[in-house]
């Protein structure tokens, strides 16, 4: 079967003009070239088109134009919130154009919020929820419908089916290498974060999936509970592959946890030292996941940088989002990474419910005492399926903009009761952003390593013309951006108010990290199990016959 797969652009605030955001950090899709080279094994013929690529044209009809010249039998939209809508209205431009094309739609969004997908949006013909492997192939060797796990589809009379969930890939080896090659411009046009790494080229590589935690902010819907891992044998021929396939000398490990099993990493890092690949990486531990031994062993093996999402500094926000972390022990664990002589990135959130100003300046504060080497802070957006859902959507402690195309963790959609206005919220958190890169410790710091960043100061100097273009335009433009985003509309086809769709296991999840007593799984079981007692489904959608 002729399969495309697409990552769609997502929404940018200037139409017509290309999102300049990438200029700073284009990561590859692993998603797709995952599901690619998995498809690809089994003889059918996939192509992948990114709508953030360096070569992908901005406008959606143009794009799908793009996807329609391959001429597909199965399109896979690969959509997160914010990239939803667009992906919707590249479909109903593919389903115009070749009616007799399949659209399947999968990740994040459509794994929390099920069914009613379906629903609203006619031109998508099937929903994949939690892993894609087992259920596109299914599709793609044509396999009746309702035998296929993972899918959420519409019969001959057009009802919608919910189909079993399936037994997970429990061991991720299995895998191939992500289809690389399929991205153009790979890998010399994508890029990780300026000044995160020392040696050209890079590339992003995830060697886990899901998480053992159950932090107040986080969607977990595609993984469920599940945490599993590549082993360090097939980390190290992945690298290896990077480097000699692709030239790729940097890796950019993106897991949410890449230390949670030590044992792994200590593997990892002793093939790396028994056998040098002359490549750098970077990597996210957590406050407990780690030791003295291992950030040396990790320093030895070619780690530049390690990352740990802290979250705030205010205990009770702590307490309330990130549980089981503190602060003494985020200082210690920040001078065991530098003792080390491993780099220290801290990873924030502003805007979550609780937060106000001073909870704000405090961990500004504590930022510049832990003397980071980078520091990243995100504008804080709710998400179907993630514990903290329930309360941004009712209201009870903030207000919240429910715009599926804003909520990318750059707009503060969320309002939280103890801010009297986003503009107050943008105003404080442009402060903390300028008070800790002006800081005279990021700057002594910056300045002793300048000489090793200097592919990213290339990067910059090549890109100096559309930089300059782009500060023109916005210059030039500044009334009419102001107003497109002060009079912003909702998609006139995004439904309001659908609530998460998750599982027993999920559900039971939420509530306990969302419970002020700090119930048990067991208490919250049978919580759960008293309020679905008798439900059963009385809707358009239902178990497959």
């Amino acid at each position: 079967m002729r399969i495309t797969l697409v990552h769609p652009a997502g929404f940018n605030f200037v139409p017509g003009q290309p999102d300049f955001s990438v200029f700073a950090n284009r990561m590859p899709p692993i998603g797709i070239a995952q599901l690619a080279s998995w498809l690809e094994q089994f003889g059918h013929s996939v192509q992948l088109h990114d709508c953030l690529g360096p070569y992908a044209p901005p406008g959606i009809a143009a794009n799908a134009e793009i996807v329609l010249a391959t001429e597909p039998e199965l399109v896979g939209f690969s959509a997160t919130t914010s990239g939803f809508m667009d992906a919707v209205d590249m479909a109903r431009i593919i389903r115009e154009q070749r009616p007799q094309t399949r659209i399947v739609f999968g990740n994040v969004h459509v794994s929390s919020l099920g069914a009613p997908i379906l629903e609203h949006f006619p031109e998508i013909d099937a929903l994949v929820v939690g892993e894609g492997e087992g259920a596109l192939l299914d599709l793609a060797d044509g396999k009746p419908l309702a035998t296929i796990g993972n899918l959420i589809w519409r019969d001959e009379n057009g009802k919608i089916r919910v189909n079993p969930r399936r037994d997970r890939i429990l061991d991720l080896d299995e895998l191939p290498f992500p289809a690389y090659e399929k991205l153009a411009g790979f890998p010399h046009a994508y890029h990780l974060p300026l000044f995160s790494y020392a040696k050209r080229h890079g590339a992003t590589m995830i060697t886990s999936r899901g998480c053992p935690y159950t932090c107040s902010f986080c969607d977990r819907t595609v993984f469920e509970r599940l945490y599993k891992t590549n082993s360090a044998d097939y980390i190290y021929r992945h690298m290896k592959y990077l480097r000699d396939r692709f030239g790729v000398h940097h890796v950019n490990i993106y897991d949410d946890l890449f230390t949670a099993k030590k044992q792994r990493v200590f593997d990892l890092c002793q093939l790396l030292i028994d056998k040098p690949l002359g490549m750098q990486f970077n990597c996210a531990i957590r406050t407990g996941h780690t030791s003295d031994e291992m950030l040396v062993q990790l320093k030895k093996a070619g780690a530049l940088m390690v990352s740990m999402g802290i979250e705030s500094a205010d205990p009770e926000m702590m307490a309330r989002h990130k549980a089981g972390v503190t602060l003494d022990a985020v200082r210690d664990t920040v001078r065991q990474i530098h003792a080390a002589g491993l780099r220290a990135k801290g990873l924030f959130i502003f805007g979550m419910p609780g937060e106000t100003p001073e909870t704000v300046k405090t961990t500004s504060d504590f930022i510049l005492s832990l003397d980071l080497d980078e520091m990243n802070m995100t504008k804080f957006s709710p998400l179907h399926g993630a514990p903290i859902w329930d309360e941004c959507a009712s209201g009870t402690s903030g207000d919240l903009i429910e715009d599926w195309r804003l909520m990318n963790c750059l707009n503060f959609v969320y309002l939280p009761e103890g801010f009297s206005s986003r503009e107050e919220m943008d105003a404080l958190y442009n402060w903390h952003v300028r008070r800790f890169y002006d800081s005279k410790g990021y700057r002594r710091r910056f300045a002793r390593r300048l000489w090793q960043h200097r592919w990213s100061l290339w990067h910059i100097i090549r890109h100096l013309p559309q930089t300059i273009a782009a500060a023109r335009y916005f210059s030039a433009n500044q009334a009419q951006i102001e107003a497109a985003k002060r009079d912003f509309a909702r998609h006139p086809r995004q439904p309001l108010g659908l609530q998460p769709m998750l599982s027993e296991d999920l559900q039971i999840d939420n509530r306990v990290a969302m419970s002020s007593e700090r119930l048990s799984r067991r208490q919250i079981m049978l919580q759960v199990a008293q309020a679905t007692a008798g439900c059963a489904p009385d809707t358009p959608h239902g178990n497959a016959e």
